[in-house]
């Protein structure tokens, strides 16, 4: 039952954010679709995958595909779907304990909290970028082999 609250709440809380990025009609819905994929790939990977950043790559590079894929079928730009759909997986927690570490003198704690979030922030970023780059290669292919016949 968790799960279903929070692939729900994901749902919800990228729709929030569509709206506050001023997404409107069926774009917001698929962003917000977009996010809890994101949340729910993310949870379904955690059965088979122990490690977190791992999960956050795979996640990263799905959800910019989905993203990519969509903004060319509806003729939108890439970042309309992408900044959104990947919202859940932003790790605010583990930034806010790195600063409250911080703020609270626990230079270790601080030490290993800040890592494993430029860790997860690391998976997020190199998992866009494969992505981005892995779909517009595959669809300047397309093109190009349309373009001979």
């Amino acid at each position: 039952m968790g799960g279903l609250i929070e692939v729900s709440a994901a749902f919800l809380g990228t729709l929030g954010f569509g709206f506050l990025f001023n997404i409107r009609g069926k774009k917001l819905l698929l962003a917000a679709l977009g996010g809890m994929i994101s949340w729910l790939l993310f949870l379904l990977l955690g059965f088979i995958i122990e490690q977190e950043a791992v999960r956050y790559f795979i996640v990263a590079i799905v959800s910019t595909a989905y993203a990519e894929i969509f903004a060319r079928v509806i003729k939108t730009p890439a970042t309309t779907f992408c900044m959104v759909s990947l919202i859940p997986l932003v790790p605010g927690g583990a930034l806010y304990y790195s600063m409250a570490y911080a703020l609270g003198g626990s230079f270790e704690a601080f030490a290993g909290k800040a890592l494993y979030t430029l860790e997860l922030t690391a998976a997020l970023s190199m998992g866009i970028v494969l992505a981005t780059a892995g779909v517009r290669y595959i669809f300047a292919f397309i093109a190009k082999k349309k373009g001979r016949n």
